[in-house]
């Protein structure tokens, strides 16, 4: 009790005297706690109670005499206890409005006797005995700071005195110990709920607050102001000496109801701060977790309009602008997004920190596996590549789920009790009592959790696994059909795991006994829904077992009763062959366990509930590259094609997703058009409810649309107007497919007027405010597409879309940046005063310049074409020309045939102004681009030529571009049918020639 009110505890800073309790939900806690200990300690430790104490605890009441009835001797102002000490003190004394108190039995009456005053008793009897340990048991056991000895000092004594007061003592001390680390575990875990803040988060609190303020009927606030604009390093804008005390800022808030509020931010949170008395601040009210909350409590104006805000003015902007007002802005936060955008992304567990030295032992279920660990190590220490090797479309909901267990016995329903007995029977009956108990059990709803976690807690499944291991028939189906209909909770499926049953499950499925094969096969699908149970079906030769399953006759007219087994065998196959083919190692087995032909052949059932695990594994395999390359070789695209009309919305889904992998080839993209797959991947987008379904449809359409002759027949079905229709109101793993599709389609020129027509270029330009990866990497290609057309600029221009682009150019992840600065170029050339434009970007201009010390490839290409369309105003030219943009031109001349291009019209056109040409020689960048003449590609030849030609203006040019033999080059290329490359070539030969001839002029006279 000493430690946790010495250092746990919160004290005001009294001026004078003795400090005070503060009144915060910590304190309240703490004196709770207390109080019950203080309560109940007469009736749990009688003979400690009745231990005098070395010095009384004094305190100023505020009960009066007359509440003291019996076993109190009261005269007039004064009570005294009839009972006394050893010295004949009473043990309790009362006058004029002190008391003393010298045992816990007394302090439990008072407490009962304040009733509904006890805890501002305790809270009075505290604030005024800050120690009470040290009174209660000595000075000896003061509260000190450090380590504490007392206790063994106190055994000490009693080793050498064994009176029996010394035990009682000890007790009691061992009592208040035990009390002490309650408190502080107590409040610990509170304060770790607690949410700290930070200077960031309360200038973005401050921010949204001052968007609510106005001078309309409908503001919410009139102001929000700092009390100080000095802004400190670490963000905070008090003074040092109330840093030290977690304060950040001080707030003046003018409300629309209420006086001005004085708040305090601090670490701890926030709250009314004296300003304007003496101690201006000491706190005024209760700590507030934010700003808003605050408000809502003191201002009940705002609390009734804040509720009535639309949620986009609710949430700071994460847009930040090229040009706008830094104050108030914050920093954009990006997501990260996988890549097939349409998947669902998995919850990946989080790292441990590098600093963290706690040893991870495997458990004993890992080593009754045969695993030393969960995780293989390699050589290095790192984890294995096949533990990183998953690779799945779905959510992966029950990789680390927390057990759920019912609060108390009494909410079970009676079904819970009556599997127990039923599971009591299968452990110790015979033959017919099992195979009767199994039947009974499967009478009961197994769907319901409450009967599945039945047969776990009471030992069942252990049971049922061990049945399993019998030569009966019966009791094995009748186990497999409960296993196959509970393992459907994570739980169980992890317990089945545990207790090595999807070893014994895989061995059934070598049985002579179709039915045993099915029910095994499926519970196997069940249970392979997490990484370990993948690796262990693996390990033990599962999939090469599975992969036989699926060798039937499916699409026979007519079957016999042996074939219509074969073939539901087959169907459980392909289910359990589906969950394991997330794993990229089982994806691996299948196919080397020649599982693709037999798929093939099991894709022209015609039974929906084999088509369903057939084409869902195959979608999944699809991921890989060998998987698609036989999927377009063994005519699996064909059948895909016909399923896509199927009325089954699942069929349709998996062969839709399985279209949208594949169709990164151009031979799948041409296939799905030759057996008109096309227009039912159409029709699909009116599966506005389906996200799932909509999301597969619109990833093959993006996909296929790659293909311009695709492109035409989306065109003749009207795709683009329903896609336009698309673009809001979805969510992003469809938008990112829809945007995909627009910006393919709109390479064609005719459908940029199209997707203007239906409205589709404002919803497009939205978009690019978002923090999906992929979303804007798609968007700002469909921008830069549709911006192509001069009519669509001027929309995009007015929607102030170039601006949206510019600041993209900020997002760190490169794919993005690439995108924007692509898009960026048709903008600049479409726009109708382009170098103004551009100059009202503030910092743009910086900002393009800087990304030429970029590594990516990708983003030095698009912004080299983006600066060749700069370059061709000459203020922006002059502007770039001050960044250095020549000094890293000429730095990246050594770079590959990608960059080639866009670097040499970059240098082309920064040759206009004033001396570049001149820097561009002293860089070092001629001999290099004279290197470029030797490429394959035609349009770096042109570029490159251009390039010459304008540096050959400079005499030392001239003569640096003959040593390297770009005369023999240019001759060459004279000839050719470019118009332009001919001009170039021959101009840059002319200035050479002539400086020859100036020269022998010069020379000769």
């Amino acid at each position: 009790m000493g430690i946790a009110l010495t250092r746990a505890a919160q004290w005001t800073t009294a001026s004078s005297g003795t400090g005070k309790l503060e009144i915060t939900p910590l304190n309240e806690s703490l004196l709770k706690e207390i109080l019950d200990f203080v309560e109940n300690f007469s009736s749990r430790h009688p003979q400690e109670a009745n231990l005098e104490f070395k010095e009384p605890l004094k305190w100023k009441t505020t009960l009066d005499p007359c509440n003291f009835k019996m076993e109190y001797e009261v005269s007039g102002q004064t009570v005294r206890s009839v009972e006394a000490s050893s010295d004949g003190q009473p043990l309790l004394h009362l006058s004029s409005s002190t008391i003393c108190v010298l045992t816990f039995s007394q302090l439990t009456k008072i407490v009962r006797i304040a009733n509904d005053k006890k805890l501002k008793e305790l809270r009075t009897c505290l604030e005024e005995n800050r120690d009470p340990v040290a009174k209660i048991l000595g000075p000896s056991f003061a509260t000190v700071e450090g380590e504490d000895t007392s206790v063994l000092r106190f055994l000490e004594k009693v080793n050498s005195n064994e009176d029996k007061e010394h035990d009682v003592r000890i007790k009691l001390l061992i009592l208040l110990k035990q009390l002490d680390t309650q408190l502080l575990s107590s409040l610990l875990k509170q304060i770790s709920q607690e949410i700290r803040l930070s200077p960031d988060t309360v200038k973005n609190d401050v921010t949204l607050l001052k968007s609510f303020c106005g001078n309309g009927e409908q503001r919410v606030l009139i102001s929000v102001q700092y009390t100080s604009d000095y802004e400190y390093l670490n963000g905070c804008r008090t003074p040092p000496w109330r840093q030290v005390h977690g304060e950040i800022c001080y707030l003046v808030i003018h409300t629309c109801d209420t006086d001005p509020l004085y708040v305090t931010c601090s670490t701890a949170g926030v709250f009314l701060n004296g300003e304007g008395d003496e101690n201006a601040y000491e706190r005024k009210s209760d700590i507030y977790k934010d700003l808003v909350t605050l408000l809502k409590h003191h201002s009940p104006h705002f609390a009734e309009h804040i509720n009535k805000q639309p949620p986009s003015t609710q949430k700071i902007e994460h847009v930040e602008p090229v040009g706008a007002e830094e104050q108030g802005q914050t920093q954009r936060s990006y997501e990260h997004q996988e890549k097939n955008v349409h998947e669902k992304a998995r919850q990946q567990p989080a790292q441990n920190k590098p600093g963290s030295k706690k040893k991870l032992e495997p458990s004993s279920k890992w080593k009754n596996l045969g695993l030393g660990s969960p995780y293989h190590k390699t050589p290095g220490g790192g984890p294995s590549s096949e533990d990183q090797s998953e690779s799945s479309s779905e959510d992966e909901e029950d990789e680390e789920q927390p057990e759920r267990r019912p609060e108390s016995h009494a909410d079970l329903p009676s079904e819970y009790w009556h599997i127990q007995k039923l599971v009591k029977y299968l452990k110790g009956g015979n033959q017919t009592a099992t195979v009767i108990a199994l039947c009974s059990m499967r009478d009961f709803n197994l769907a319901q959790e409450t009967c599945q976690l039945a047969i776990r807690d009471v030992g069942g499944l252990e049971v049922l696994i061990n049945l399993l291991d019998t030569e009966e028939i019966k009791c094995k189906i009748g186990s497999l059909k409960i296993l196959k209909e509970i393992s459907c909770n994570s739980q169980i499926r992890r317990a089945i795991a545990d207790l090595q049953g999807l070893q014994t499950m895989v061995k059934i499925l070598d049985s002579p006994d179709k039915e045993l094969k099915c029910l095994a096969a499926e519970t196997i699908g069940n249970v392979a829904k997490f990484r370990r149970a993948r690796r262990t079906v693996r390990q033990h030769g599962g999939i090469k077992r599975l992969v036989e399953l699926l060798d039937c006759v499916p699409d026979s007219a007519t079957l016999t009763q042996e074939q219509e087994k074969d073939v539901e065998v087959a169907r459980c196959g392909a289910l359990a062959l589906w969950s394991c083919s997330r794993s990229t190692w089982n994806k691996g087995a299948i196919r080397k366990a020649g599982g693709i032909p037999l798929l093939g052949r099991l894709l022209k059932s015609p039974h929906e509930n084999m088509l369903i695990p057939v084409v869902g594994t195959l979608q999944e395999c699809a991921s890989e590259k060998t998987y698609r390359i036989a999927i377009q070789t063994e005519g699996m695209i064909e059948d895909l094609v016909k399923n896509l009309n199927s009325e089954n919305r699942e069929l349709q889904m998996h062969c839709a997703s399985a279209i949208f992998k594949c169709a990164e080839d151009r031979k799948t993209r041409d296939l799905v058009r030759r057996y008109e797959g096309l227009r039912p991947l159409v029709a699909l987008l009116q599966e506005t409810e389906n996200k799932q379904l909509l999301a597969a449809a619109t990833g093959a359409i993006w996909k296929c649309s790659i293909s311009m002759e695709n492109v035409e027949k989306f065109q003749e079905y009207k795709a683009l107007e329903t896609l336009v229709a698309l673009l809001t109101e979805q969510p992003e793993e469809v938008l990112v497919n829809v945007v995909g599709a627009l910006g393919e389609c709109a390479q064609n020129p005719p459908n940029r007027a199209v997707i203007r027509k239906c409205g589709g270029i404002q919803p497009l330009v939205n978009l690019l405010t978002g923090t999906n990866q992929p979303l804007l990497v798609n968007v700002t290609r469909a921008v830069g597409a549709c911006a192509m057309e001069p009519e669509n600029m001027a929309v995009i221009d007015r929607l102030d879309g170039v601006r949206l682009l510019w600041s993209l150019l900020k997002n760190p992840n490169p794919d993005v940046q690439a995108s924007a600065a692509w898009a960026i170029c048709p903008c600049i050339e479409n726009a109708k005063d382009a170098g103004e434009m551009v100059r009202s970007f503030v910092g743009g201009l910086e900002l393009i310049v800087h990304l030429l010390r970029s590594t990516s490839k990708d983003v030095l290409a698009g912004v080299c074409a983006a600066i060749a369309e700069i370059a061709k105003d000459e203020e922006n030219l002059a502007v770039i020309t001050d960044h250095g943009v020549v000094a890293l031109l000429a730095r990246l001349t050594d770079m590959d045939n990608l960059l080639r291009r866009y670097l040499a019209e970059a240098i082309a056109h920064c040759c206009a102004w004033g001396a570049n040409r001149v820097s561009f020689g002293e860089a070092g960048a001629v001999a290099p681009l004279v290197r470029y003449l030797r490429s394959d590609n035609a349009s770096v030849h042109r570029a490159t030529a251009q390039a010459l030609f304008q540096l050959s203006k400079d005499p030392d040019n001239c003569i640096t571009m003959h040593e390297n033999g770009v005369v023999k080059l240019l001759l060459g290329m004279m000839g050719s049918t470019d118009e332009l490359l001919q001009e170039a070539a021959a101009g840059c030969v002319a200035n050479i020639r002539r400086l020859a001839l100036a020269n022998e002029k010069a020379r000769y006279g």
